[in-house]
This record gives structure tokens, sequence and C-alpha cells, in this order.
């Protein structure tokens, strides 16, 4: 039985056979507030290709009342099962079938998901349909490349709003009746239904006039920023549709901030999802606002860059994914008016990050991947898939030419609109307006996996005159487990030479301290630095324009060591922080070591972005890399550090704020508990400090996981924020106090029962795993392999997943785990994509033990 899982093979031979014109789908949405099933009737036109072969049709429904085919009555007992409709008989030419079904609202962030809003008690709904979930919704042929156009009708309880692809019409009789979409797939098209509040404005340039719509829930009304999220998508429509050559191709352009949303937010044509954590309830740094803007941006680019033109199969999601991340990032850094132009630099410092971590775990992959059947795509969407993919895209744009690479996409949208594309289209584009040879380009980066490193070789005379210099490439095995050999790679590189700035102290770089250059093959010579003055720093990737590790010299490496945070530009810090965060995980630079690099250049450092990103960097590295041994003297070192910076920073600053939160999450000591104590009673203030709902969930789910709160603090804390998040924080806290009693009462409540929403769900096991809890929780690890293989096969895969990476025993660093996890996936014999998501915890551990070794040997 095929389950839910669709192959590769019989999408393609589906698409062979069938051309989909059309489908009219009625949602009889009235019973929403009560929740329970809903009514789908949904009317398929399409054409066959030969007469008499048979057919299935995709649908996740409680119940089938009706499969009418061309007019013929089919027995839903005998055509319906697992999650297809079979359909015999097929006539060649047009055929038309009708499906009513009861269909079922959800909770788990798929298909079509309701959430009570506690303030109100109003319903909410939203579809998240990406990648195979709009057949829980209404019948259809669930495959990317099988377009069609989609007429809803939809009709809601009394006062509600409904929204979808197409402009909202006026209602009648509470029956919302909506125009007919352009042809898009399935995955993109969307309702969200319920009494939202909504903000309306208007896209205008050159005679054209989008019209915009921003909803999220009335209780959050208040907290919407419209303004200034109407002023970075303006931004993104004008950058875009310059850069793009087309005009943005639907009718209009709504964001929707909707509650319980597993992502940052979906690409639905004309009517984007968005997390509602962006709506922000409490003070944020500006980096928050700023990943709001690359979410923001990132959707916009999807209308043309997978709505528009879309993938013909799933194998293609690095392209259309890593697209958007390379065009929000640029979006910001060259858009006239942008209040985040060194957009790259965050690039560097998170998806960059992201990336080099993904692609050194076993279950790294080429960045066009091999995707077999939805079970493979539904685990693909890693740091390969987006933070890889984008990366190579910006060096594909270093390599071929900015102008020439958008004269290319242009063409490629001209070319493939409303259609279905594949690499192959996008490269052909690509070669035409660059006249470069992609092919061998293509294989090396796209179809290889792993990392490279360059290493700087430098000679220098007497006088300190460089008489040689020369980047070596690396290419190291691949870890144990994956598929694929290493291979060295063709880069566009820029070198950077940097000199300590008497006068103002920073490292600069040079007026003619930038080559650009192409390195490939094993040793690369740089005849341009032959004859200069050494100086103090010579770092490779400069601009990040390549995707690889980057190794200093031994010269460079001692200043960067000393000044690491004087760099005038924010980029080369980054840079040079992700080089040293690599080290740390590659047992290269003792944990030890790492945290005294920060503790000497965080407080230079202005980007908040990056400083929030060393924070959880190094508490990551202090709970799992360092020598268990020395862990509490590092953390003790870390925490006072955090209070220190605290109290220097400046009133109400980006900083102060971060700083306290960075405190909240490690403080230990009674004093250090008194004071997040006091600082909630208001007993206590820093000057500056505003202890608001957010932060206050801060402080109380760090005395709650230490024992200072118990069930009547959380209590008292929730009465103040009776709201949703309100709920999400309480059952972090209530999961992370230290008793065996809450442990075993949170473990039950997401193992032995399945009635707890996504984003609850998710807060427990937040909550449960503290890394200063592990004595408590080491029992755990045998219950993880016991249940976690029935689990993954009862739930949904968004509610399994988290599970099934949340709650592996990831913070107990031992040979034990790695027994046991070894022994689990030998007996166990789970699918391919559990077996992904264990492996790769697996290799967690593995890289922590091998940190801790060097940590160890690193104690004086």
């Amino acid at each position: 039985m095929p389950g839910t899982n669709l192959t590769r093979e019989e999408a393609q031979q589906r698409a062979k056979l069938l051309t989909v014109d059309s489908y009219e789908i009625d949602l009889d949405l009235s019973g929403a507030q009560e929740g329970g099933t809903y009514r789908s009737v949904t009317t398929v036109r399409f054409d066959v290709a030969e007469d008499g072969v048979a057919s299935f049709v995709d649908l996740v429904a409680p119940a089938i009342h009706e499969v009418t085919l061309n007019g013929d009555s089919l027995d839903p007992a005998e055509v319906f099962e697992d999650s297809r409709i079979a359909l015999p008989g097929l006539l060649r030419g047009r055929n038309v079938l009708r499906v009513v079904a009861d269909c079922a609202y959800t909770n788990t962030g798929e298909g079509l998901h309701r959430f009570v809003d506690p303030v109100d008690d109003q319903a909410y709904l939203y579809t998240q349909f990406e990648v195979p979930d709009a057949r829980r919704v209404f019948a259809n042929f669930e495959q990317p490349d099988l377009k069609a156009t989609f007429q809803f009708t939809v009709k809601a309880p009394e006062g509600w709003t409904v929204v979808s692809n197409s402009p909202t019409p006026e209602p009648e009789n509470d029956v919302w009746v909506f125009e007919p979409t352009p042809r898009i797939s399935t995955y993109i098209t969307a309702l969200i239904v319920g009494p939202y509040h909504s903000v309306h404005s208007v896209y205008e340039k050159d005679g054209q006039s989008v019209p915009l719509g921003i909803y999220c829930r009335p209780s959050l009304a208040e907290f919407l920023d419209a303004d200034a999220i109407f002023e970075v998508t303006r931004q993104g429509f004008d950058w875009f549709q310059e850069k793009f050559d087309y005009a943005y191709p639907f009718e209009k352009y709504d964001q929707l901030f909707v509650p319980e949303f597993n992502a940052g937010a979906m690409e639905n044509a004309g009517a984007v999802t968005i997390r509602d954590q962006y709506v922000f309830r409490s003070k944020v740094t500006d980096a928050a606002y700023e990943a709001r803007a690359t979410t923001i941006l990132h959707e916009l680019a999807h209308m043309w860059f997978g709505d528009l033109v879309t993938m013909e199969w799933w194998n293609d999601l690095w392209l259309n994914e890593s697209f958007a991340t390379y065009a929000e990032a640029a979006c910001m850094a060259y858009a006239p008016g942008s209040k985040w132009p060194h957009s790259w630099t965050t690039f560097a410092n998170q998806m960059k990050t992201w990336a080099y971590r993904q692609d050194q775990l076993p279950s790294t992959h080429p960045i066009m991947a091999e995707i077999r059947d939805l079970d493979d795509v539904l685990v693909n969407f890693d740091g390969i898939t987006y933070a890889k993919g984008a990366s190579v895209l910006k060096q594909l744009v270093a390599y071929v030419g900015m102008d020439e690479f958008f004269r290319g996409v242009q063409a490629y949208f001209k070319r493939h609109a409303y259609g279905n594309t594949r690499l192959s289209d996008l490269l052909g584009a690509l070669e035409e307006t660059s006249g470069r040879d992609l092919k061998t380009w293509s294989k090396k980066w796209l179809e290889t996996a792993g990392i490279n490193i360059l290493r700087p070789e430098i000679e220098t005379d007497a006088q300190g005159v460089i008489t040689s210099f020369a980047i070596r490439q690396e290419a190291p095995a691949l870890p144990a487990g994956a598929k694929g050999e290493s291979t060295l790679r063709p880069h566009r590189i820029a070198v950077g030479l940097y000199d300590l700035d008497e006068a103002s102290g920073k490292l600069v770089r040079a007026a003619d301290g930038r080559i650009e250059l192409d390195v490939d093959g094993e040793l690369t010579a740089v005849p341009q630095l032959a004859g200069r003055p050494r100086p103090a720093v010579i770092l490779l990737n400069d601009d990040d324009l390549s995707y690889a590790k980057v190794r200093l010299d031994e010269g460079s490496l001692a200043v960067v060591t000393e000044h690491l945070g004087d760099f005038e530009s924010s980029l080369p810090r980054a840079l040079c922080w992700a080089s040293a965060w690599d080290m740390t995980r590659d047992g290269e630079l003792a944990t030890r070591d790492y945290l005294s690099l920060v503790l000497s250049g965080i407080g230079k450092e202005s980007d908040i972005g990056v400083v929030q990103s060393l924070h959880r960097q190094v508490k990551l590295a202090v709970d799992l890399y360092a020598d268990p041994a020395a862990r509490e003297a590092l953390l003790t070192r870390w925490t006072d550090a955090t209070l220190a910076h605290l109290r220097a920073a400046d009133a109400g600053s980006d900083h102060q704020l971060a700083w306290a939160r960075a405190f909240a999450a490690t403080a230990r000591t009674p004093e250090q508990l008194d004071l997040l104590e006091s600082l909630l009673d208001g007993s206590q203030t820093i000057e500056g400090l505003v202890v608001d709902t957010e932060l206050r969930w801060a402080f109380v789910e760090r005395l709650a996981a230490v024992g200072r709160f118990d069930e009547a603090e959380i209590a008292g804390e929730y009465e103040r924020d009776k709201t949703a998040a309100g709920e999400r924080h309480a059952a972090t806290a209530r999961a992370a106090r230290p008793t065996e009693e809450a442990k075993a009462e949170a473990w039950a409540s997401v193992i032995e029962s399945d009635k707890l929403p996504n984003a609850v769900q998710e807060a427990v096991i937040a909550g449960f795993v503290q890394t200063d809890q592990r004595e408590l929780l080491a029992t755990y690890a045998d219950r993880y392999f016991e249940v976690v293989k029935d689990i993954w096969g009862a739930r949904s895969h968004e509610m399994a997943q988290q599970i099934a990476v949340g709650l592996y025993p990831s913070i107990q660093v031992s040979e034990d785990i790695l027994r046991k996890t070894d022994e689990w996936l030998a007996s166990a014999e789970p699918n391919a994509a559990l077996r992904r998501l264990v492996s790769e915890s697996r290799a967690g551990v593995e890289r922590a033990l091998k940190a801790q070794a060097a940590d160890a040997a690193a104690q004086p």
C-alpha cells in the first residue's frame, strides 16, 4: 500500500498521461468555530492522453461520500484506499471528476489548521499545503507540475473574513465566491478564514496598482506595525520588478500573520502566510526586525521564482528556496533605502553557519538532491537546500557577473511563465547571457557534496615583503555514511588585505587591498601579491563570495585573535567569527579558547545579529563541547561576563536587551537568581531595561528550570499573559522544572497523547530538555529508543519530526549514547526519513565528544 507517499516515477507517469485544466472547490466551513470535520466538494476537469487508462487522484480525508467520474458513480469503498482515489477507465480527451468528502481540521500546522485564541475564544483557520497537504482539504493531483486554475467557494461563519489567492469578493449570505486563479500548483493555493484584523494599502508605480493587505488576529492588532511591513514590501516590489523585468504576476498581495505556524512563512500565490511571532508583542532587537524583513522579501521573491515559474519535481526544491534566499539578501543589500545594507554580514553569520553544519553531517547530499518520493522531500528542507544552495548561487553571480545573472533570470521568467522547469532551463539561460560554460561548474557544485577548505600559503623575505602567495584547496573526506566523494571545485573569491590604522585602532582594508580571482585545483598562485609588504591580516574569501571553510595563516591568526573586534567593517568580522566557530566545532580550537576569544572581542562587536549569534554559540559550546570537568567553571565565567555586559550596556539599547536574555539563559548562583526575581517583582531595576512580557517569561522559564519557581508562580505569570504565547511559555516553564514529576508529566503529554497542538508540543519539548538537568533526564534515553519508531508511524510528519529530533538524548554526550543509537539503527529498521534524522542527531553527539576531548587536551 502506498500510504501517503508518492514516488517520482508515479508523478512522472501521471504527468505524461494528464493535463489538468481547472478545479472548482466548495468548502463548508460554517461549523469551524466548533471544529470537527467540514464538507469538501471538488470538481476537477482534466485531459487524458490515452483512452481506457487508469490513474488516481489524491485525498486524505476521514470519509468520502461520492466519487463521480464522467457522470458515472464510483463506490468510495472500492476506489478509495490510503490517500488515493483510483480513477479507472479514463477517456481520451476531457474528463470530469467530482468528489464529495468530509475533511478534518488539524492542530499540526498541516492542511487546514484550526486554532482558538484564548483571548477572544474565536477560531482562526489557515492552510499550509507544502509539500503534499492540499489533499487534506480537497481532492487533487498533488504534484507541482500538474498546474491548473483554482476557483474556491467558501461558506464561513457570520462576520468572518475569507482570504485566498484571488482578490477577496463581497460575500453573499456568508458565502465567498472567488474568481479562478492563474495556472498554479496545488501546494501554493491557500485559504485563511476567521475574524482576522486587517490593514490595507496599495503598491503603485508607473501605472501599476497592486492591492496590499496585512492580517493578524485582533488580539495582536495593537502590536501590528503595518507601516514598517508595507515599507519593506514596497522596497521588494521595486527591486524585484526591476531586476526580474517582469511585473508582479498576481492580482493582489496579502501577508497574513497566522498562529502556530511550523515554518517562517509560506509563499502561497498572492496570500503569503507568516508566523505571527513576527508581530512583536515586546521589545526586540534590530536583528529580529531584520529577520522579519528577510522573511517578507524571501516570500515575495517566490512570487516569481516558485509561483510564476515552478519546479517540475521536488529535486529542484533547492533552486526554489536558494534563489529566494539569495534574492532576499541581495535586495536588502542593494535596494535603495534599505535599513539593512549589511545583510551579507547576516548571511555569512547565519546562513553560511547553518550550511557548514549541515554539510558535515552523515546525511549531507549534493545541492541537487536525489528526491525519490515525498518522504525524501519532507526531510530535505535543510541547510543544504536553503543555505548552501544560496551560497553557491551567490558564487554563481560572482562567477558570471551580476548583470549577466539577472539578464538570464529575466529570459527565464519570460520563457517559462506559468509553467514548470528543470535546473537546466535556468543554467541554459545563464549560459546564453554570460557566455560561460556552466556544465562543469554545475557538476562540481550542484552534483557533489561536502565542503572545501581554503588555506593561504605565504612566503616573505627578511623585510616582510611577500615573495610568493598561493591558495591551497583541500577536499576533506565526507562524513562516515555520506554518499558520494569529495571534490575540488572552482571558486570565485576575493583576497582582502587589512592593516591596523594607528589613528583609529581599526583593522582597515587598504584602497588597493582587494584582489578577486578564480581559484581552481589544488594550488592557485596569486602573483599580484608578490612584492607587496605583508599586511597584518590576509583574509581569503573576503566579501564572502564563495562557499568554503577558510583558515588564516599563523601571522593573520595572531592579529585576529587580539583584534577580531577591531575590523572596521562588519562582514570581515563575521567571517572571522564564523571561522573561529567552525574551528571550535571541528575540535581545532578548544572551547575554553573560543570563550576567551569571544570575551575579548564581543564588546567591540556592533552588529547585534552577530552578538546574539555569539551568545547562542558560546552557550552551545560550553554546554556540549567543553570538557565536562571544566564546564561549570566556564559557565560561571560566561554568566559573570553576561551580567557585566548587561550592567555596562547603554540604557535601552539592543545590546542591553540581548545581554539580559543571555544572562537569563545561564544565571546560576543564588545572587544571580535573586537578581532575576528582583527584576521580575520590580524591587531592583537596571536603567533602561524594560522587563516586558517576553523578557518576563525568559526570567520565569529560567527560574522554573533551576527550581526557584513552581506551579503557583508559573500560573500567576500566565494570569498576567492569558494569550496563546503565554500558554506556550507556561508549557515550557512547567516542563523545565527539575523534578521527576514534572518530567514525567511533560513526557506523557507529548508521547502518550497526540492532543497537543504543534506549537504547544514544541514548547513542552523545549522546556523538557535542559542541559543542566542531564542526570534527571538520563533515563529518558532508553525510553526514546523504545517509542520513536512507533511515534513516527502514528503521527503526522511535522509532529513526529519535532519529537524525533527534539527528544533525542543530544545532551547525553557519551559513547554509550552512540552505542545505543547504533544498536537502534541496526535493529529497528526505520524508514529512510527517520533514519536520517536520528543519524544526524547521533553525529551531533559524536562531534561533541571530539570537541570535549580537544578541550580537555588544552587544559593548562
